[in-house]
């Protein structure tokens, strides 16, 4: 049986890493006055909060209890250190931290487990109960929220993805090998594609957007007309 279509507005956002996603659905969230949630920080939480305990990401049991312990709170920025939210672990702010290299290297194989997934999805379809939500992942429109009435699916080239990443690590004076971000995308495709659980692919009923070439401003208008169709809203003019 099919099941039943969510008449709340809320709009699902997956693809791959690097794909804009983030940034797109900031701005899409932010232009509609709609709630943010970018569910892989979730998963980049726990795994950072492996590492910082010392836990082995490669002992599943271990990583399953923490999960279950921690509180994960992911809200508004209010820093004004170009963050597009905050995320307090336990009450402490470790927003930047996720976006280290040992983070980076790490949070697919994280992620994979299907107890921690399990426990993660339960926290965001609360989030997304009341409708008026931008959530962001890789199984958004295929497990988290497979009702949602508008679903979109970023994709972009691993190289583009690669260049993106390069120079956002760039902007915000870190070092970067692009060759190895490159690697580390590939390597990481080929984990959330191939993963048991929640393998990452398009809803059957996503609007594909390819990105390549594309600047966000034009892919956040693209949204925007697509929620403006779907749920008769208005748009603000780019």
């Amino acid at each position: 049986m099919e099941p039943t279509v969510s008449v709340l507005p809320v709009i699902a956002i997956d693809g791959p890493a690097a794909s804009g996603k983030s940034t797109v659905g900031e701005a899409v969230a932010r232009a509609l006055g709609f709630l943010y949630v970018d569910t892989g920080a979730m998963y980049r939480a726990v795994t950072q909060a492996a590492l910082a305990r010392g836990i082995p990401v490669e002992d599943e049991a271990a990583v399953v209890a923490l999960t279950d312990r921690l509180a994960i709170v992911i809200q508004p920025d209010t820093v004004g250190d170009g963050r597009q939210y905050t995320v307090l672990v336990d009450g402490e702010d470790v927003t930047w931290a996720l976006r280290s290299p040992d983070v980076d290297a790490h949070v697919s194989q994280i992620s994979a487990y299907p107890e921690v997934r399990r426990i993660l999805v339960r926290a965001q379809q609360r989030l997304a109960a009341a409708g008026r939500v931008v959530m962001v992942g890789r199984d958004i429109g295929t497990v988290v929220l497979p009702t949602a009435p508008l679903k979109i699916y970023l994709d972009a080239s691993a190289a583009e993805r690669a260049r993106r990443r390069y120079r956002e690590l760039l902007a915000r004076g870190r070092s970067a090998d692009y060759e190895a971000i490159l690697a580390g995308i590939r390597a990481r495709d080929a984990i959330d594609s191939r993963r048991a659980a929640s393998p990452l692919q398009p809803a059957a009923d996503a609007v594909i957007l390819d990105t390549d070439g594309k600047g966000i401003a034009q892919v956040v208008q693209c949204v925007l007309a697509l929620a403006a169709q779907r749920f008769g809203l208005a748009v603000p003019a780019s």
